[in-house]
């Protein structure tokens, strides 16, 4: 406490900043700018690509927790705490020209394997997972998740030096090893033997870039229909029956529209990331009951490279719907010559933190690509191809006034 007073101090930072001002050609504005009802993104932005590099290169200007953890701070008791050695460690960035990112750190290394005794509630959250679900996710030209980068962040310079929250510079020590650590409060991790440390201060960790605020794009938290139990014992209604589906048919907006299809979409990709952990999913109001489905928090894929698990699969399996871009996209992804682990091995050589995953991970995308497409095959042969494959080829293209914009 007393070494950052004196940064401050000497900085001259606690006289107050002059406002600053919204450059039109920020890369964080451009990037909030190209949200349409098609996507975060399009295909081809070079707004992303600069978000990425300024990402990785601007200095933060502060630092400080993310709001539900600001909401949840001394509002618990950690002896309630499954496994206090736990799974969220994640503060928000900030950096010029209004841009911010939430910083999740790394926890475990790329070559570890999450313990087959986890359950997926206590799982960590990896850093590389984040970066690599990116990546998957505009491969499969979802474009649902929020650009992600990998950095290596001084944790003294560009986090200590820069907050303004009291709590946060608390919970920073040096370690026997003379490591800079830091740790959370609770509920998540209550001890400092469950805090991350630099080397001895430069620590890897993602970059994720923040959406819109809520007051300029308002977004829905609807629960997944396909939720898992998160108690140790107790099983959901769709782990018990395998009709579940036709009762999802029967609630708006899963009897209408692309609801459904869109939870197909999101199911598959949660698949081949092995992220079991999807309770919650987002969408912007603006584009109404059709628009897309967020793909946020994915920091709990890419676990077990050695366990398939088919349960995530659920909503195709139970369902046997697909859209037709998906499955051609799917299709395209099982050819030798555009072989999904290729595509992923070289998208992700553009990281900064190259190599995000193991080779075992991504040869796991391939069997479960395999995996995936032997479902809708056992669907096709049920139901036929007319009834299982919908066409979404043919959908109109987005207007200027569906696109979401900030208000300057």
């Amino acid at each position: 406490s007393r070494r950052h007073k004196l940064y401050r101090e000497e900085l001259n930072l606690t006289s107050p900043a002059a406002p600053l001002p919204l450059r039109p050609e920020a890369s964080w504005l451009q990037f909030h700018l190209g949200i349409s009802r098609d996507g975060l993104y399009p295909r081809s932005s070079a707004a992303v690509t600069r978000l990425l590099r300024d990402l990785q290169e601007l200095p933060t200007i502060s630092a400080d927790y993310s709001q539900d953890e600001k909401a949840l701070l001394g509002a618990c008791d950690c002896s309630q705490i499954v496994k206090p050695s736990g799974v969220h460690l994640k503060l928000v960035l900030r950096f010029q020209d209004f841009g911010k990112a939430m910083f999740k750190p790394m926890r475990q290394k790329r070559e570890e394997e999450t313990p087959e005794d986890f359950f997926y509630f206590v799982d960590f959250q990896r850093h590389n997972a984040e970066i690599a679900a990116f990546h998957l996710d505009r491969i499969l030209d979802f474009r649902r998740v929020p650009p992600t980068v990998g950095r290596l962040i001084n944790v003294t310079k560009e986090i200590l030096e820069v907050t303004k929250n009291e709590v946060l510079q608390s919970v920073f020590f040096v370690s026997p090893a003379s490591n800079v650590c830091f740790f959370a409060k609770c509920p998540y991790m209550c001890k400092t033997e469950y805090a991350v440390c630099g080397n001895p201060h430069l620590l890897e960790g993602s970059l994720s870039a923040f959406l819109p605020s809520l007051n300029l794009a308002p977004r829905l938290s609807i629960p997944n229909p396909w939720i898992r139990s998160y108690s140790f014992d107790g099983k959901e209604e769709w782990e018990v029956n395998p009709l579940y589906c036709n009762t999802v048919r029967e609630i708006y907006p899963y009897s209408t529209g692309n609801r459904l299809l869109n939870i197909v979409d999101m199911a598959i990709f949660d698949f081949l990331t092995g992220n079991m952990d999807r309770h919650h999913y987002e969408m912007f109001t603006k584009f109404g009951d059709d628009g897309f489905l967020l793909h946020l928090d994915n920091a709990r894929g890419f676990g077990r490279h050695s366990h398939d698990e088919i349960s995530i699969l659920a909503p195709l399996s139970q369902c046997c719907r697909i859209k037709r871009t998906t499955l051609l996209r799917l299709q395209l992804l099982a050819e030798p010559e555009y072989r999904l682990s290729d595509v992923m091995r070289e998208s992700l050589l553009q990281d900064p933190l190259a190599p995000v995953l193991t080779e075992p991970h991504l040869l796991a995308l391939d069997r479960r690509l395999q995996l995936i497409l032997d479902a809708v095959g056992k669907c096709i042969n049920t139901f036929g191809e007319a009834t299982v494959v919908a066409n979404d080829t043919a959908q109109p293209r987005s207007h200027a006034p569906d696109r979401a914009r900030l208000d300057t």
